[in-house]
């Protein structure tokens, strides 16, 4: 397997992102290697920085341009055909690469990602999830959480789908439970969307769903995907971010909010693109890069964009889209 990584992507880059890579080289197989896409000769030079010579694991690949974090995402990609992201996106739908990450401009990833390598036929809009911590452990698939800030009961629907399909076949969670969530734990409760939504999924065979649960019940045992909305997911996100820094500044030492920090999953993967694509955190560290890597290994290996198009083709299939 070839992993691709966006050298250049995220806050901390290049140090960060080449100091992960050499973290990650020790957790991959003989056979799998970590191609890092980005200037060369930065590369080069800090992979001798850092003591590392071992081209068995670590491939390069040129890419003299660079996204910065704040241009327009889909005028940068067209207008920079040479930079790290476009290039790995290249990489990628040649097939010179299984897979392909970075911590960098998020919006340009999902370009690149839907312009390059496409959605899955029969997808709606791509997703992109994050962990909640439960309680009494394990985790939670929070779908979506930025990529589509407005979504039709449709899309919704599909969010059970491949959520389904990612705690499955990832986070080995066994007939995931799926809820939306909503105000209310009723079924009338929620906006027309929401409850809509609701009405399509109470009698699906597509994924095992078990109704509403409240934001007070995310962290707990209720449900394995939760499904919301981009804006709302964003949201939730986010503000268990500022809670974790608020624990962490106060120095406060407790095994569960430990579990919120999010160096340990490295990112989140787009959902329903055909190819394993990868986006990570923008402020990640070393450590944060590493386990992006490990995560794009896991996924490629799981191989969830094959399960999720043919969970897609069986869904359009059966209700005749």
């Amino acid at each position: 397997m070839k992993i691709g990584v966006d050298v250049m992507g995220g806050d901390k880059a290049p140090d960060a992102v080449i100091k992960g890579a050499i973290l990650a080289s020790d957790f991959i197989n003989t056979e799998d290697k970590i191609v890092l896409i980005g200037d060369q000769s930065i590369i080069k030079k800090e992979l001798e920085k850092n003591n590392f010579n071992n081209s068995e694991k670590i491939d390069i690949v040129h890419a003299p341009d660079v996204i910065e974090m704040g241009e327009q995402p889909t005028r940068a990609f067209s207008q920079k055909p040479k930079s790290s992201i476009a290039i790995g996106f290249g990489l990628l739908k040649k097939g010179l690469v299984d897979a392909f990450s970075s911590a960098g401009n998020t919006g340009a990833m999902l370009v690149g990602a839907i312009y390059t390598v496409n959605a899955i036929q029969g997808i709606i809009r791509p997703a992109t999830t994050s962990l909640l911590p439960k309680e009494k452990g394990g985790f939670g698939v929070l779908i979506d959480v930025g990529t589509n800030p407005d979504s039709k009961p449709d899309v919704l629907y599909q969010f059970g789908i491949v959520g389904s399909i990612y705690a499955e076949h990832v986070y080995n969670v066994k007939n995931p439970k799926v809820a939306l969530l909503n105000i209310g734990e009723e079924k009338e409760k929620g906006n027309l969307i929401v409850q809509s939504a609701y009405r399509l999924m109470e009698n699906s065979n597509d994924f095992n769903f078990i109704g509403n649960i409240e934001g007070r019940d995310l962290f707990k045992d209720k449900a394995d995907v939760i499904i919301c909305d981009g804006f709302t997911g964003n949201i939730v996100l986010k503000t268990a971010e500022a809670f974790y820094r608020l624990i962490a500044k106060r120095r406060i030492k407790d095994e569960f909010f430990d579990r919120f920090n999010y160096e340990n999953y490295g990112g989140t993967p787009i959902l329903g693109v055909n190819g394993s694509v990868i986006v990570g955190h923008g402020i990640s560290n070393d450590i944060a890069i590493k386990n992006m890597i490990l995560l794009t290994k896991d996924i490629h290996k799981a191989d969830i964009s094959q399960k999720i198009k043919t969970a897609i083709n069986k869904y359009s299939q059966d209700s005749g889209v």
